[in-house]
């Protein structure tokens, strides 16, 4: 488990940060965008789940959150420094898994009728938010992957989360009694 006992170390003055394995990279590079991407969501649904949603989802993001941080050390690592360090890594198990908690909310909500806007309830509104950072995150690491090599799992970990954040979202205000808003094609 690391340790931080100072918070600042004035080496990324110079706008560089360092990566994993040491390799110092500009702030902005393909692979700090794609990890820091992967931290905004995580953030964003830090604040879904402190704004009270049901227990279930409470209790699966609490999961997801923790997978987020196995991502984003995945990401902070280049390919080749991987075997050096006994690092968590997100694999076809927890792809699965996402994929059955979609199915599993989508039985209770039901089948989608119509577009939907985000909003309804306030959780649900946070998930949907947490949904596009999650979009961002999967289009930051494309970029990332086209230049530099990443782990197997990472991006269809990120796609089956975005589906899991949008029926989390219906299911939080399924779960509330709070109707979808419904996108109006006539207004």
């Amino acid at each position: 488990m690391p340790r931080l006992t100072k918070l600042y170390t004035k080496k990324g003055d110079d706008g560089t940060t360092a990566l994993g394995g040491g390799q110092r990279v500009d702030k902005d590079s393909a692979r700090v965008v794609a990890y820091g991407t992967v931290d905004e969501l995580n953030s964003q649904i830090g604040v879904a789940v402190a704004s009270g949603l049901n227990e279930k989802l409470t209790q699966e993001l609490l999961v997801i959150q923790n997978e987020l941080f196995h991502l984003g050390s995945d990401l902070c690592f280049l390919e080749e420094d991987k075997k050096k360090y006994q690092l968590p890594e997100i694999g076809e198990r927890h792809v699965e898994k996402l994929e059955n908690l979609t199915d599993e909310l989508s039985a209770i909500v039901g089948p989608l009728e119509n577009f939907i806007l985000p909003g309804g309830s306030i959780g649900s509104a946070h998930l949907q938010v947490a949904r596009t950072v999650c979009r961002r995150a999967e289009r930051d690491v494309i970029t990332l992957s086209r230049d530099e090599s990443i782990g197997a799992f990472v991006l269809p970990y990120l796609n089956r989360l975005s589906d899991a954040l949008f029926i989390m979202g219906r299911f939080e205000n399924h779960s509330k009694g709070v109707s979808e808003p419904l996108w109006d094609t006539l207004a």
